[in-house]
């Protein structure tokens, strides 16, 4: 009988476990402190100047002139009269007319860029793109030049279109949403599945039959999601009715008017809850809309590439997309030209006048439209820096951060929420909220600073999906690696999480200066002689009858604008080259 062999099992050393849990609760402690107390800064960051601001506005639209609580009194005066309500009814007819035409003209123009194999794609989408670099009046301000009583256009055809009004609105807010609608649909159309396109042409079907069938089916979540966000662009700007509007009001103007003309606060703040609502359903259908769309793209697909398509078909496409590019740019050629004349259309000889001395809200400026637009780019950079910080260091505490789930989702929804604030909105809320001497940040009112932070808050959901999108793709071994090293989390952030991540954080920081150059709506309640901004210099010269020094200030925030996005290629590229080097060896390694 055989024996069974035992084998005898070595025995374990015996460790003190205590020691090593007690090492690893204090570091982990530690790191949960700090990034704890983190998130509740972030928590106080949004609630003073996001939702305290916003029950202030909603607090004051139930208080009458005095002060004294009415209830839902100012909401029933404003739509018991016809002349003041009539502006609700001409915004949303404003916005849906533009969100259909803006999407309408993307659609095609993105068509060509991603699916087809029409020639000077490169030069078309950056003239496509010039619409971002200056405010939405000085679009308006062109138009007027172009189609205005005496516009180029009027006095050369003898046909006067009727620009002020709702065709000067809409013609403006379609030219100013189309980029915005144009980066949606090219990224919607360059995700789609090639293999449903393959499988179409190999049952035959034909070009028609695959666009109808096949191309608008995989592209409607992209379709959706620019229609809200040119319908938002439209809903909430108020730059282009300010200049063309001429006396159709719109929600947008009109709480200006209630504030600035009348000094009915009340009434303002009633009007900025009404102009809220659209907006908070526009962005809540468009949350819904991208969810389902990301839903779509899976590690599996096969983006479809440009191919050729029928002669007409190319040719049509190509036609219409350099008569839009030719369009924009003799729009900008007309900002240009405007800057340096002395008074258009009569007398058209050459002046530098223009961007001399002059006076913008009482205060006169030795050196022109030099000083007003150094305010800018200060106040731009200056939110670009602070934005970027704040941004990205929420992004990460929000995305990287263990525990705490339902707190750091409760931020989460903070963080997007301004998207859905329009900027009116916002400039009013902090009048309300800063403009208090009981407040402890009253200092703040008055000063270049609530102008950046004005700026920062309003922009602030775009940079956040940004930062998250980019976290999101990196491995959180990183940070298990890194507390197998014993290192704090700020260690890992500073010297892998940032390097890694470099290019999008230059991204945002681009983002937040072109905008804080541009910006209008958030601010125009904020400043004060001293401190005016490029661009509410040119609405403000608007007004005071000095088109051509309008056309002048336009000009100079365009140039700023391009230099800034030139550099930032710049950057870019040499920043890609040092800290992506890794997904390219990786690349060529898979």
């Amino acid at each position: 009988m055989e024996v069974p062999v035992t084998t005898t099992v070595p025995p374990q050393p015996i460790v003190d476990k205590r020691i090593f849990k007690q090492r690893v609760r204090q570091r982990l402690g530690l790191d949960d402190l700090i990034r704890r107390i983190l998130l509740v800064l972030i928590a106080v960051w949004l609630f003073v100047l996001l939702i305290y601001p916003l029950f202030m506005v909603l607090a004051r639209s139930m208080q009458d002139k005095q002060g004294n609580f009415i209830g839902w009194g100012n909401y029933s005066r404003y739509f018991a009269s016809p002349t003041t309500s009539i502006s609700l009814q001409h915004s949303l007819t404003i916005s849906v007319i533009s969100m259909v035409i803006t999407v309408l003209l993307a659609f095609i123009f993105a068509y060509g860029l991603s699916r087809t194999t029409i020639p000077y794609k490169n030069g078309l989408r950056a003239v496509a793109m010039l619409p971002i670099f200056v405010p939405s009046l000085v679009q308006a301000l062109a138009f007027i030049y172009m189609f205005g009583n005496n516009g180029i256009f009027t006095r050369a055809f003898g046909w006067n279109i009727g620009l002020y009004g709702p065709i000067g609105i809409i013609m403006s807010e379609v030219f100013y949403a189309f980029p915005h609608a144009l980066i949606i649909l090219t990224a919607a159309l360059s995700m789609a599945d090639a293999r449903l396109h393959e499988a179409a042409e190999a049952l035959g079907a034909s070009g028609t039959r695959i666009f109808t069938s096949v191309t608008l089916p995989t592209v409607k979540y992209g379709l959706m999601s620019a229609a809200f966000v040119a319908f938002t662009l439209a809903i909430t700007d108020f730059g282009a009715p300010k200049v063309v509007g001429g006396n159709y009001d719109v929600l947008a103007t009109d709480i200006y008017n209630k504030v600035v003309g009348q000094q009915d606060f009340g009434m303002g703040a009633t009007v900025s809850t009404l102009l809220l609502i659209p907006a908070v359903v526009a962005f809540i259908l468009d949350r819904i809309v991208q969810r389902r769309q990301v839903t779509q793209v899976t590690s599996e697909i096969t983006p479809l590439g440009p191919k050729p398509h029928r002669r007409p078909v190319q040719g049509g496409i190509l036609a219409f997309s350099v008569i839009v590019a030719i369009f924009i740019l003799s729009i900008y050629g007309i900002v240009l030209i405007g800057a340096f004349v002395k008074y258009w259309p009569y007398d058209m000889s050459f002046t530098l006048r223009n961007f001399t001395t002059f006076y913008v809200a009482g205060a006169q400026h030795r050196f022109g439209a030099l000083v007003i637009l150094w305010n800018s780019i200060k106040m731009a950079t200056a939110s670009a820096v602070v934005g970027t910080i704040v941004v990205f260091i929420s992004a990460y505490l929000i995305e990287k951060s263990r525990g705490l789930k339902f707190g750091r989702s409760i931020l989460y929804l903070l963080s997007i929420m301004p998207l859905a604030v329009p900027g009116m909105v916002l400039g009013l809320a902090y009048i309300f909220t800063f403009n208090n001497p009981q407040h402890p940040l009253y200092f703040l009112y008055g000063t270049m600073t609530i102008l950046v932070i004005s700026t920062v808050v309003h922009y602030y959901t775009v940079p956040f999906l940004t930062a998250m999108t980019a976290l999101k793709q990196m491995d959180p071994a990183f940070e298990a690696i890194g507390e197998s090293l014993d290192a704090p989390f700020y260690r890992t952030f500073w010297r892998v999480t940032v390097p890694m991540a470099l290019p999008a954080i230059l991204s945002i920081a681009m983002y937040f200066f072109l905008n804080g150059m541009v910006t209008l709506s958030a601010v125009v309640f904020l400043f004060v002689p001293g401190n005016e901004l490029a661009s509410l210099a040119v609405m403000l010269l608007d007004d005071a009858g000095e088109s051509a020094q309008a056309m002048a200030m336009a000009s100079l925030i365009l140039l700023t604008g391009l230099t800034a996005r030139g550099i930032f290629y710049l950057l870019t590229r040499g920043v890609t080259r040092r800290t992506q080097a890794w997904t390219q060896r990786h690349q060529q390694t898979t």
